[in-house]
């Protein structure tokens, strides 16, 4: 009776400690951008949220690299926007934003928050570029414009995807 029940207190505590545990915390894969943006403490699993409708006419792009371009590490990202102001988190604007650069990745959800791993990069201090370090071979990136809460835009404000090759 004794042994089921400490069997019993056990298996709690480590389903208890499971569900607790952050996820590792994958190294960043942008030299500058590791540091970016001490707000952005998010999960994946956080419920869906209102949207900041999305300034007419934005658009995000990026600049550089091109589609299809052979580069080399650091791979230096530069973005580019139209219709709307890159801000700060911290100083939110009216028809205001910043960018996230998703590396091979897809959005998961616009209805949340933006995850922050090694795949899903913030620029909340208003970055318009970055370098990253990347592994030999294909990769894609790609841009979504987020709100001072790193939630999409209604609509969701992205760029096509870039497909690259890292030599």
């Amino acid at each position: 009776m004794m042994t089921r029940k400490l069997v019993a207190a056990a298996a709690t505590l480590a389903l208890l400690a499971a569900c607790s545990k952050s996820p590792d915390s994958a190294d960043s894969a942008a030299g500058t951008a590791a540091d970016t943006d001490e707000h952005a403490e998010h999960t994946p699993a956080t419920p869906a949220i209102a949207r900041t409708r999305a300034p007419a006419g934005a658009t995000v792009f990026i600049d550089s690299p091109k589609e299809g371009d052979l580069v080399a590490n650091p791979v230096r990202v530069v973005f580019g926007v139209t219709g709307v102001t890159v801000t700060p988190v911290d100083q939110p604007v009216e028809n205001g934003g910043h960018h996230h650069l998703l590396i091979d990745t897809s959005l998961a959800s616009a209805g949340v928050a933006i995850p922050t791993d090694a795949k899903h990069l913030h620029f909340g201090k208003g970055e318009t570029e970055t370098t990253v370090e990347l592994s030999p071979g294909a990769h894609t990136l790609q841009l979504v414009l987020g709100d001072q809460r790193h939630v999409p835009f209604d609509p969701v404000v992205a760029s096509q995807k870039v497909n690259i090759v890292v030599r």
